[in-house]
């Protein structure tokens, strides 16, 4: 009888580090298949600095979507916030502005939207889902207008700007050629770093955290709930527009379409993250793996030459099957 009373806080355990371990596993067994597939190309140092570079965007919005995410929110604008923050910047070169003066603006908009969505949120008092449902629309519109609906080209971008993402720091070389670690990488991993300053050593973050867990008991706590999440919208903002620089940045050019995919694939890293915490909250590291099962799924796809829609099925069953197993985990908590 003592030996079965013993045994149940173990399969317990078990069960909770299976939870907790399953995206993590998972990841390994798609790199496994990936390799078996590909030994010759695909676990190899050059191609994963191509996968850190390519994920790179992306990773700056999901590791800021994280932020919302933290206190049970989320932000639908930030794909239509960072296709705006391209085109507003193209659209200065194009008018032979200073470098530093169109990327300023484009970080500027990223603050006013994420500015826009926070009061909206918090004093206006409209959901997440609508206010920034909305917000998508408009900043998507705007982009629009601005741009005409036309993809502004690489003869309207400095050499400067664009050149900033083939750039990077050298490491070596792979056939007599200079072998780089992706400026993109870099800057993404100093977002990271940020990131993980903010919430996992600062008072605002502990705070966030809080309200996450019980808004209203944070509030009576003291905690100034409104201000606070209107700072961690605008946080947003600023990096979907940091991400829609770094896009425009690495294409040459900026299209009114260019961040359409990075909300959907940014809410999918955050949820991939949540499995890794035994609280099933949102965390910055964990949105990195997140980020990097994604980039991993599309590089080893595109190497078996895979259809690109099957990508879109299986980004699908990854959100559902992340929330139902946080959900899993909070309930057996």
């Amino acid at each position: 009888m003592d030996a079965g009373r013993n045994l149940l806080p173990t399969r317990l355990k078990g069960n909770r580090w299976l939870r907790r371990s399953g995206t993590l596993i998972g990841f390994l067994i798609v790199v496994i298949i990936f390799t078996l597939n590909n030994p010759s190309t695909f676990l190899t140092l050059p191609n994963w600095l191509n996968i850190s570079q390519q994920v790179s965007m992306l990773a700056v919005v999901a590791f800021a979507m994280t932020i919302v995410m933290v206190m049970g929110d989320f932000d639908l604008s930030v794909g239509s916030m960072a296709s705006l923050a391209g085109i507003l910047a193209a659209l200065l070169f194009r008018a032979e502005q200073p470098l530093a003066v169109g990327i300023l603006v484009a970080l500027g908009a990223g603050l006013i939207g994420g500015l826009i969505n926070g009061l909206l949120v918090s004093y206006v008092g409209i959901t997440p889902f609508v206010a920034t449902l909305g917000t998508l629309t408009i900043f998507s519109g705007a982009a629009f207008l601005f741009s005409g609906g036309e993809t502004i080209f690489g003869r309207d971008i400095p050499a400067e700007f664009s050149g900033f993402a083939r750039t990077g720091l050298p490491i070596g070389t792979v056939n007599e050629r200079p072998l780089l670690f992706p400026a993109m990488t870099i800057l993404a991993l100093v977002v990271l770093g940020i990131i993980w300053l903010l919430l996992e050593q600062t008072t605002y973050g502990r705070r966030l955290y809080a309200i996450g867990g019980n808004a209203e008991a944070a509030r009576l706590a003291g905690v100034r709930v409104r201000l606070l999440r209107l700072i961690a919208f605008m946080l947003t903002g600023l990096g979907a527009a940091t991400a829609g620089l770094m896009y425009a940045s690495r294409v040459a050019s900026a299209n009114p379409t260019q961040g359409a995919g990075l909300m959907l694939d940014a809410i999918a890293a955050v949820f991939l993250g949540m499995t890794l915490s035994e609280e099933g909250e949102p965390h910055v590291l964990g949105t990195l793996l997140g980020v990097l099962i994604l980039g991993v799924l599309d590089n080893g796809l595109t190497q078996m030459q895979v259809d690109s829609y099957v990508r879109e099925i299986l980004i699908g069953g990854i959100i559902i099957g992340a929330v139902t197993s946080s959900s899993l985990s909070r309930r057996n908590r």
